[in-house]
């Protein structure tokens, strides 16, 4: 196996990791629970979701990639263990909101969420400046659903 060819591998592998946190969606579609609640002013159409976390999913998995192939083997363990928080948190965002229909639990994980990719973008960005500016599009849509959980939370107390 060549270089590229481990390279394209780790890619695939980097994709995969990134888009676990569909588990959680597929486990806890939002259904008429979430069909039923009053929605904020900037609550954006459904069909919005999928495209954008398509793409954020795929700027995940291509920063860690970038990250892991730039970074030297001793140097990953930190990166890649906020990675793995970070998708943890993400994949119980669905989970507690859609799940179990507890959008104060699901703010209280995405405060987490939010501050592991803050940590992803600190630490990509002392070995890979590209990969850290990836994560920015991320914070930016966990920023604004965080307001969207919020205040669907305080809708329908």
């Amino acid at each position: 196996m060549t270089a590229s060819d481990t390279g394209a591998w780790t890619l695939l592998v980097f994709m995969l990791l990134a888009f676990l946190p569909t588990v959680g969606a597929v486990a806890a579609p939002p259904g008429d629970w979430y069909a039923q609640l009053r929605k904020p002013p900037l609550n954006p159409p459904n069909w919005v979701f999928g495209p954008v976390w398509t793409v954020l999913y795929l700027l995940i998995g291509v920063s860690a990639w970038l990250v892991w192939q730039q970074a030297e083997p001793g140097t990953r363990a930190l990166p890649m263990g906020i990675l793995a928080l970070n998708l943890l948190c993400n994949g119980l965002w669905s989970w507690l909101f859609f799940g179990l229909h507890r959008p104060d639990l699901a703010l209280a994980d995405l405060v987490v969420l939010w501050a592991t990719i803050v940590a992803m973008i600190w630490a990509y960005a002392r070995i890979h400046p590209l990969a850290a500016g990836l994560q920015v599009p991320y914070l930016l849509w966990v920023s604004f659903a965080g307001y969207l959980n919020y205040m669907l939370w305080q809708l329908n107390r």
